[in-house]
């Protein structure tokens, strides 16, 4: 019996993965079918099954891929800026230009609207996924409030979620009143936000 070689194997997996992802970006992972894909990608169902055990682990797949490329895209560019500040400016920053280029529909987002009454991997897996993140932005906000540019009092956990509502805000504009639009209201709000949290001066008067 013939067995493809690994790197054959794995580049096909990956074409598979990609077309996977471009279609549950326009039609959400429960739109994902396998049918579909196998015809997309000129495979047979059962050659889309031989690297996907299940239609399950294929959307499991998918969300992974999605991660990856949210990660490349918003979070290792900004670990190049010192910890603080300017590394959660540059999070953002970058968060709102994945926006822009995800703005026909981002699959982290979807899932996170598709799965959250549900129970299961695919549930658990978003959460898991979200909650990370979550962690990321107050690990990011706890620096910036070591160097003493964020309110001692700051709660990490709060400022996160504000940031993140900002961005859910910013997808939601973005497809209905244009993303130039959006993007101006979201940045003048994140300066608003960390504007809140910043130290304030002693006022206390010399005796």
């Amino acid at each position: 019996m013939n067995i493809a070689p690994t790197g054959k194997r794995a580049a096909t997996r990956e074409l598979i993965l990609e077309h996977a992802y471009a279609l549950a970006r326009r039609d959400g992972l429960e739109g994902l079918s396998i049918g579909s894909l196998a015809q997309d990608v000129g495979m047979s169902k059962s050659g889309v099954f031989a690297h996907f055990g299940s239609r399950e682990d294929l959307q499991l797949a998918v969300l992974e891929a999605g991660q990856l490329r949210f990660l490349q895209h918003v979070k290792w560019p900004a670990l190049k800026l010192p910890r603080g500040l300017p590394r959660v400016r540059a999070i953002v920053a970058n968060w709102v230009e994945w926006a822009h280029e995800y703005q026909s529909g981002c699959v982290l987002l979807a899932a996170a609207s598709e799965y959250d009454g549900r129970e299961g991997p695919l549930h658990d897996h978003v959460t898991r996924q979200q909650a990370g993140w979550r962690r990321e932005m107050c690990r990011a906000i706890g620096h910036a409030i070591g160097n003493g540019e964020l309110a001692a009092d700051t709660d990490p956990s709060q400022l996160a979620f504000e940031i993140y509502a900002l961005m859910l805000g910013l997808h939601h504009d973005a497809a209905l009143f244009g993303f130039d639009e959006a993007r101006r209201h979201t940045l003048a709000g994140f300066e608003r936000l960390i504007t809140s949290y910043a130290p304030q001066p002693d006022r206390r008067t010399a005796p």
